[in-house]
């Protein structure tokens, strides 16, 4: 027992050196101070790392710091301590401990440690000492220790608080800095000082976040426009007093001029003295909202005051309510007075007056005027259908008495984008700074040209009503009417009358993914194509949609294949949009007069099935063939007694076995759906499975397939068997286009283990949507289903794709099975399949195995698995158990 002197002096050198926490060296200084307190040989302080390993932060070892290691607990007296007891060992250290290599090296005989505890209570590491010589170990060196163990585990506990507050707000400042927007933290006043700017900040205003903070080099209120400044202001300080969060939108002037709408959502942050600390939130840019709904506001205003819908009072209406709402001094709608031949819609007009049908100064309507466009700024705006000038302009209009120096014009067009008037707002100053009045006038723009339209002789809109708006070509009323006439004249004057009808092919997937201007511009380009390859006798028109028709009155039909083959050449060019291209690929069906129909009637229901023949089996052209309307009505009655046959359960599934090359043992089946119809007999697969895809009957077929599949496999085990490996069933691309199919599936086949199952998936068909398709592969992977790409090398995958899709087997299609064995394009083919398989940790089954030799070879490359039949047809369920029953019952199957 020390005496009181010593202890008083040992606690006293304890609080001086815990005293001076915190620092680089403090662990160092600690332990060295202790050792001398404590008068020992050895000092280890350490942080646990896992639940078997300790860091050491500090060692004093022999009179000077060691290096730090990290060392495992287990076999040490180190490992009682972590488990929070105190342990004291007052000799025989290496003895009690032999595997502690750690206590031989030092030469330690006696120990005292003690676990470091952080405020929960939690081990977070500890201290202990030791001596080379056995040492009875009093309350004072305990009671020591315990006090230094508090403090350094308090100041662990403190370092890594710092620490995670640290990452804490690294994290914060990352997000925010990713964040569309600027966030903020600022104080409550006059200049509303910035403390914390995030990065959007820059985007935002055009400064970097350091030149707003702390006002280094901007304030953020000067950014505000001036006229929003007080009301910004109120609203806040108006936060301030009910102590409610706000929401404000107003405008800021960036860096580089113009201006921006923005909205601040924000708080007001006091402390426990109810003073404002500081102000916190975020501001977003909304002008592109803010703007549309101005536009859309100020439409909505001008329109309920335009009570007249035709003539001049419609025309004096409208530019008085425009010219009030965008504040413009003067304004006028004019029409232009052109000629174009009555015959020819399409032919560009000649301009040759400007003739105003409503003239405003002021607010006061003038008396019309007419004036030459050439040379002045209407021919501008005619020419770049829209045109704004600020404060560069000296426009004077006949009838004015004032210069106008800034403006906004619009180009008026008819339905067929021919320019047929203008409408224009003049400023005597200059422009307000924003789009508001350009988005204004090009939404009014279209009812004003509607009404000129509307005004043009009644013979012209006559004529327009048979004109497509979006192409230009001849509408159906109108080919029609030109199909009746052509094949009078055909009828009279004995030649031949021709009828193209012509399907942009997938038009529906670029319109639906790209819009619907973008789908018009096509349109719009397939017609001129159409034009400039057009005869003077031919007629073209659109017919609906994506279909478009042409009429060859006397043409030899000889030449039809050329000229069908010059159309496909000329639209199946790349089509550029918006700086986008666009391949195209047209469908054609034909039909001549007099040898396929003789009617109108009866030539466009030919043109349309052999339109329809060309469409259902992909082919570029089809030309009429009596055997297509039968086929057609073929499709028809199919359709009825497939229903028929689903309703009634008619449909069978058939087996066919896949086996194990080298040695013959049956590995699974593939389920395969077939069809004996009571009149007809059996309906092959490759006429009723396509049909159901076009008829959209097939998600009920495939539905109706998964529950057959688990009714059979659960009969199966209910009489002893159990079929190896998995049984396969194809899904079908409908069915993929479901993104809830993973979910349906796991549903219908509750019953059966997954394991049990495997999916074959065309490649072609998931290309469709890849994005998707690897979401449900990867959930039906994720339950257990064994997921294979079928007739692989047949379609158009992409092999970036291809790595994130969940497949486990690619299936060699039947196509390069079958000449394998005298094709060596084939089996390179083959070859580089089986590689890339492997390649990506996937195997391979071949399709199609008719010939040993087949098996041999593809065996020899790598695929050792196989279906065809050579191993065996597809059987009815029955037939499948006889002749594959010893094979089942032996087999405990996957997943049984």
């Amino acid at each position: 027992m020390p005496s009181d002197n010593k202890a008083e002096s040992a606690f006293h050198q304890l609080a001086e050196s815990l005293a001076h926490s915190g620092g680089v060296d403090f662990y160092g200084r600690f332990v060295q101070r202790l050792a001398a307190i404590l008068e020992v040989d050895h000092v280890v302080l350490a942080r646990i790392v896992s639940s078997d390993e300790v860091q050491t932060l500090a060692v004093w070892s022999a009179g000077a710091l060691a290096d730090n290691i990290s060392y495992p607990l287990a076999g040490t007296p180190c490992e009682t301590v972590i488990g929070q007891q105190t342990c004291i060992y007052p000799s025989d250290l290496q003895t009690l401990f032999p595997q502690d290599a750690l206590l031989n090296e030092l030469g330690a005989q006696s120990y005292l440690g003690l676990p470091l505890q952080d405020a929960t209570g939690a081990s977070q590491g500890l201290l202990a000492v030791m001596k080379n010589t056995p040492m009875q170990f009093a309350r004072f060196e305990e009671e020591v220790l315990r006090i230094a163990a508090l403090q350094v585990g308090a100041e662990i506990g403190r370092l890594q608080a710092e620490l995670a507050a640290k990452e804490s707000e690294r994290r914060l400042q990352t997000l925010l800095n990713h964040l569309p927007g600027m966030a903020y933290r600022c104080l409550n006043d006059a200049a509303w000082t910035m403390l914390i700017v995030s990065d959007g900040v820059t985007a935002l205003t055009g400064y970097r976040a350091d030149q707003l903070r702390n006002n280094s080099s901007q304030t953020f209120i000067d950014l505000i426009h001036s006229d929003d400044r007080q009301r910004v202001f109120d609203g806040i300080q108006a936060a301030v007093e009910s102590k409610a969060s706000f929401s404000l939108i107003y405008r800021l002037l960036p860096l580089g001029g113009g201006m921006r709408w923005v909205q601040e959502n924000g708080q007001v942050v006091f402390d426990d003295k109810d003073e404002v600390l500081y102000l916190e939130g975020f501001i977003t840019d909304i002008t592109e909202q803010y703007e549309a709904q101005r536009v859309q506001d100020a439409v909505i205003q001008i329109a309920s005051t335009v009570t007249s819908r035709l003539g001049d009072d419609y025309f004096n209406q409208l530019l008085s309510s425009l010219t009030k709402i965008l504040g413009a001094d003067a304004g006028f709608i004019a029409q232009l007075d052109t000629l174009s031949t009555e015959h020819d819609l399409l032919q560009e007009p000649t301009v040759q007056m400007i003739r105003t049908v409503s003239l405003i100064s002021q607010g006061q309507p003038l008396v019309d005027v007419s004036f030459d466009p050439a040379g002045t700024f209407c021919e501008i705006i005619i020419d770049e259908q829209e045109c704004t000038v600020n404060q560069d302009a000296s426009v004077m209009i006949p009838g004015l008495t004032q210069e106008a120096g800034s403006w906004i014009g619009r180009r008026l067009d008819n339905a067929l984008g021919e320019p047929i008037g203008v409408i224009m707002v003049m400023y005597y100053g200059g422009l307000p700074a924003s789009t508001f009045g350009t988005s204004v006038l090009r939404i009014l723009s279209t009812g004003a040209a509607a009404e000129l339209e509307r005004r043009r002789d009644h013979q012209r809109m006559h004529q327009l009503a048979y004109i497509d708006s979006t192409t230009g070509l001849p509408n159906r009323a109108n080919f029609m009417e030109n199909l009746t006439r052509l094949r009078r004249d055909a009828e009279r004057d004995q030649h031949t009358l021709v009828l193209l009808l012509l399907d942009i092919r997938r038009f529906k997937e670029i319109n639906d993914t790209h819009g619907h201007s973008i789908g018009d511009q096509l349109l719009s380009a397939v017609a001129g194509r159409l034009r400039r390859a057009a005869n003077p006798q031919e007629v073209m028109a659109r017919l609906s949609g994506d279909e478009f028709a042409v009429l060859i009155p006397g043409m030899q039909t000889s030449e039809l294949g050329t000229l069908i083959q010059k159309l496909r050449e000329l639209i199946n060019k790349p089509v550029k949009v918006d700086h986008r291209s666009f391949s195209l690929e047209v469908s054609v069906g034909s039909a001549i007069y007099p040898q396929d129909a003789v009617t109108p009637g009866e030539l466009f229901q030919a043109a349309s099935i052999a339109l329809y023949h060309a469409k259902q089996k992909e082919e570029a052209i089809s030309l009429y063939d009596p055997a297509m309307t039968q086929a057609l009505m073929r499709d028809q009655q199919m359709a009825e007694r497939l229903t028929k046959a689903l309703d009634r359960g008619e449909l069978l599934l058939y087996y066919q076995p896949q086996v194990d090359l080298p040695s013959g043992r049956l590995i699974g089946a593939e389920a395969l759906c077939r069809w004996h119809d009571d009149e007809w007999g059996w309906v092959s697969p490759a006429e009723f499975i396509p049909l159901a895809e076009r008829r959209g009957l097939i998600r009920r077929l495939g539905t109706w397939v998964l529950s057959e599949v688990a009714r059979q496999l659960l009969a199966w085990r209910q009489i002893g068997f159990t079929l190896p490996g998995r049984l396969s069933i194809n899904i079908s691309a409908q069915q993929f286009a479901d993104p809830d199919l993973a979910s349906h599936i796991t549903s219908l086949l509750a019953t059966v283990p997954p394991s049990a199952i495997g999916l074959e998936l065309t490649e072609s068909d998931f290309m469709r949507d890849p994005e998707q398709a690897i979401g449900i592969t990867q959930t039906l992977h994720n339950s257990g289903f064994s997921l294979s790409i079928d007739d692989f090398g047949t379609g158009y995958s992409s092999l970036s794709y291809l790595r994130r899709f969940s497949a486990d087997t690619l299936k060699i299609d039947i196509s390069f099975v079958r000449d394998i064995l005298t094709s060596h394009h084939d089996q390179v083919i083959v070859q580089t399949i089986i590689a890339m398989a492997v390649a990506l940790g996937m195997g391979t089954i071949a399709e199609g195995v008719e010939t040993q030799g087949q098996a041999e070879l593809l065996a020899s490359m790598g695929c050792h698995q196989a279906q065809g039949y050579l191993h065996g047809r597809p059987l009815p369920a029955s037939a499948f158990t006889e002749a594959w029953g010893e094979h089942m019952r032996k087999s405990p199957g996957i997943g049984h």
